[in-house]
């Protein structure tokens, strides 16, 4: 036997497949950390942005009209917090983490986060309201993933 035919070549893809494999892993921990889940730390918020602080809340009851900042489907999902659910994604009611420090500082576990439905979406969107406390007292409402807040108030049902 020619020691030609003995030798053991190790397989010339490898370093091709661990080069692929990398790549792929770097691209799911891209998405994931820009997905639309809602609570992941670059979620809370852009770097770079402030959130505007109106100095005086909007109010509205659940059947008085909405804020004007307010979209009309907001007032299904303010219908669906107060009821509790069902919710249509699985984020819904899920802790909001403010890691950005966009809101008031509070203890995690405070916020939870609601979309608000976009028509013509097939997605979640970047339309939510936040709110704080069990039950909620303070509502929070974004329209652009987590970047800015506005602040109101709902009243009794």
């Amino acid at each position: 036997m020619s020691r030609r035919g003995s030798r053991t070549r190790p397989y010339r893809g490898t370093k091709t497949w661990s080069s692929v494999l990398a790549a792929g892993a770097l691209a799911l921990a891209a998405f994931w950390f820009q997905g639309p889940h809602g609570n992941t730390p670059h979620e809370a918020g852009r770097p770079g942005t402030e959130a505007p602080r109106p100095t005086a809340p909007s109010t509205a009851n659940r059947g008085d009209a909405l804020p004007t900042f307010l979209p009309a489907e907001a007032r299904q999902t303010l219908a669906l917090i107060a009821r509790g659910g069902p919710f249509a994604h699985p984020q819904d009611g899920g802790v909001f983490g403010n890691y950005e420090g966009h809101l008031p500082q509070q203890p995690r576990g405070w916020y939870h986060e609601y979309t608000v439905e976009t028509p013509g979406l097939a997605h979640r969107g970047a339309r939510r309201i936040i709110t704080g406390g069990t039950p909620p007292s303070t509502y929070w409402y974004t329209d652009d993933h987590y970047a800015s807040f506005r602040p109101f108030q709902v009243s009794g049902p």
